[in-house]
């Protein structure tokens, strides 16, 4: 797949608006980033959505209308022409757009300040927005095991959700059910478990989905941080030293671990 005007676009919205999984990608092979980019492209439009506005109809209206392009995709019809989902049709089959459009509709809890109701619906939230991202990249790189990558989708998410608290809370969001010491680490506990169970079923993943599976290098060690030292999640300080990320990264582009 040629790198267009739009592809180029869409590397450099993800560059800006997410260097980690920019880094990742541009470690995978280049047949590989032509269908990445568009799918990270994506998210990160529809995550910011909800933020670049103070009126909640307005951001109501902006996630529907990436509702409405991906039902386009889905249906198989004509696309509206854009940047971004002009290569993502390209991309995506109708399953794909299906598990972008419960993404987009999750992230209707981006717009509003209510805390979430429990357990099940802060769990519910990662693996639809991590969970479906992660699957939607992994199957438009080839067929993968559904369980395996939503496992590691979840510990993605937890990790990255934990790291992101403390800009949440400046918010004035509510991102943690319970934000004590031992919550944090219980929580921080169940990505590791969710990442043990993503590795016992690393090798059914075909090797033309592998690339998909780059931005987790970062998982295992934020997690054990997290599980050592909570009080780094409300700090802001769980994060890896350059050094760390770039050794890790190019071990997982290396080896396929993650």
């Amino acid at each position: 797949m040629e790198f267009d005007a739009d592809l180029i676009a869409c590397a450099q919205l993800v560059e800006r608006g997410d260097p980690d999984r920019f880094a990742a990608i541009m470690a995978a092979p280049p047949c590989a980033r032509a269908v990445l980019f568009p799918i990270y492209a994506f998210n990160i439009e529809v995550s910011r959505a909800p933020w670049v506005t103070q009126e909640t109809m307005i951001a109501e209206m902006r996630l529907q209308w990436w509702r409405d392009a991906l039902e386009e995709i889905r249906s198989g019809g004509p696309v509206r022409r854009h940047e971004v989902v002009t290569p993502l049709a390209r991309v995506l089959d109708g399953q794909g757009a299906e598990l972008l459009d419960a993404l987009t509709e999750v992230r209707r809890w981006d717009i509003y300040r209510d805390p979430f109701g429990d357990m099940a619906h802060f769990r519910d939230y990662l693996a639809k927005t991590s969970g479906n991202l992660l699957l939607a990249a992994a199957r438009a790189l080839g067929p993968v095991p559904d369980a395996v990558v939503r496992d590691a989708g979840y510990a993605l998410g937890v990790a990255n959700w934990l790291r992101a608290v403390p800009v949440l809370e400046q918010a004035g969001r509510v991102p943690l059910i319970e934000g004590t010491a031992d919550a944090v680490r219980d929580l921080a506990q169940e990505g590791l478990n969710s990442l043990a169970q993503a590795r016992a079923g690393r090798k059914n993943i075909p090797a033309a989905a592998r690339p998909a599976f780059l931005p987790m290098w970062q998982v295992g060690p934020i997690l054990r941080m997290a599980v050592r030292d909570p009080a780094r999640v409300a700090d802001g300080t769980l994060e890896l030293s350059p050094f760390r990320c770039r050794l890790g990264l190019m071990r997982t582009a290396i080896t396929g671990r993650w």
